[in-house]
């Protein structure tokens, strides 16, 4: 691809743009002048994504339910799925409604979504849940702040609910390896109290993700647990969001099996570079279908579009093992 004269679309591995991107934008919505990162799943054969939306007339963003029944072209709610609490309690703690998490459990028939509560108090993580993506019920804060990220795996493993997660921490000195935003790993029996937390995946191990990283709902498939992860690398001046991803162990998640050491997708596209966060890929999640043998990635693109990638679910995970 090339844009005034710049050279793009390079950096693509195992992951590839569609060439009709990105597949929401703002002027998909009236009103919105930012649609990015978004949850995806799939519910009765429709792909189902649950978009962030910024609309210039309202001082925080909202959730909105987009439907498609061919992955690509989306019809998109008008009004909220997910807005700011209403409740006595963490609806005071509430002020930025993005960057949801979906995961359909399957013991429990049921959808998931985790999203970050945003306030002055600082970043804790609500649980809701939904039957039919026709109406959201609001269960609990399971994540103290710092902590917006928490993903659910779609299975209980040895009886016990499982999420990964990305708490901040402060580096102790700078240029200390004792960086913020490493993710870890715990377990409940019931969704709303934690424990058994043990430490997953630090930082460092390519230069896409030398600061930080973060999870999304993890993939069951018969090599282990798919985890696309997002990294960033950078500074104050210029600081860049890309994707790669882990395999965990099936049994026993706080195993890694495999991982990417370079990213499978970096910015590298107009929408990418150019938006309320320039220089971004970032992804709450991925639907994977073993059959066809095809992962897709819903991502936002710059804090203001949502892209497309697709590519094949078994070269991503020889690229996991063979990387490692």
């Amino acid at each position: 691809m090339n844009y005034n004269g710049m050279d793009f679309g390079v950096g693509e591995t195992v992951l590839h743009r569609y060439e009709g991107n990105p597949v929401i934008k703002p002027t998909d919505i009236e009103g919105a002048y930012t649609t990015f990162n978004c949850a995806q799943t799939m519910y009765k054969g429709k792909y189902i994504l649950l978009v962030a939306v910024q609309k210039k007339t309202d001082k925080f963003p909202a959730i909105h339910l987009a439907e498609s029944t061919d992955g690509v072209n989306f019809e998109i709610s008008k009004e909220p799925f997910i807005a700011k609490s209403t409740h006595p309690i963490w609806g005071e703690l509430d002020g930025w409604t993005i960057d949801p998490r979906i995961t359909y459990v399957e013991e429990d028939d049921m959808y998931y979504i985790l999203r970050p509560l945003s306030a002055a108090w600082g970043t804790a993580t609500l649980l809701c849940r939904t039957k039919d993506f026709k109406s959201v019920e609001e269960i609990d804060i399971i994540a103290l702040p710092h902590n917006r990220v928490p993903c659910l795996f779609p299975n209980k493993i040895n009886g016990k609910y499982v999420r990964i997660d990305r708490p901040y921490s402060t580096p102790i000195a700078p240029g200390s390896k004792f960086m913020e935003g490493n993710m870890w790993i715990s377990y409940s029996e019931d969704l709303i109290h934690w424990g058994e937390h043990r430490p997953l995946m630090m930082p460092g191990h390519g230069a896409w993700c030398l600061n930080k990283l973060g999870p999304t709902p993890p993939i069951k498939t018969d090599k282990g647990w798919l985890e696309i992860i997002h990294g960033v690398t950078g500074n104050t001046v210029h600081t860049r969001y890309s994707l790669g991803a882990i395999l965990l162990d099936l049994e026993d998640p706080t195993k890694i099996i495999g991982k990417t050491k370079s990213p499978i997708l970096t910015p590298d596209a107009p929408y990418e570079y150019m938006g309320q966060t320039p220089n971004a890929v970032f992804a709450c999640g991925a639907i994977a279908d073993e059959e066809k043998d095809e992962i897709r990635v819903y991502y936002g693109a710059a804090d203001t579009y949502v892209g497309l990638a697709t590519g094949k679910l078994s070269e991503l995970i020889d690229m996991c093992i063979n990387e490692k």
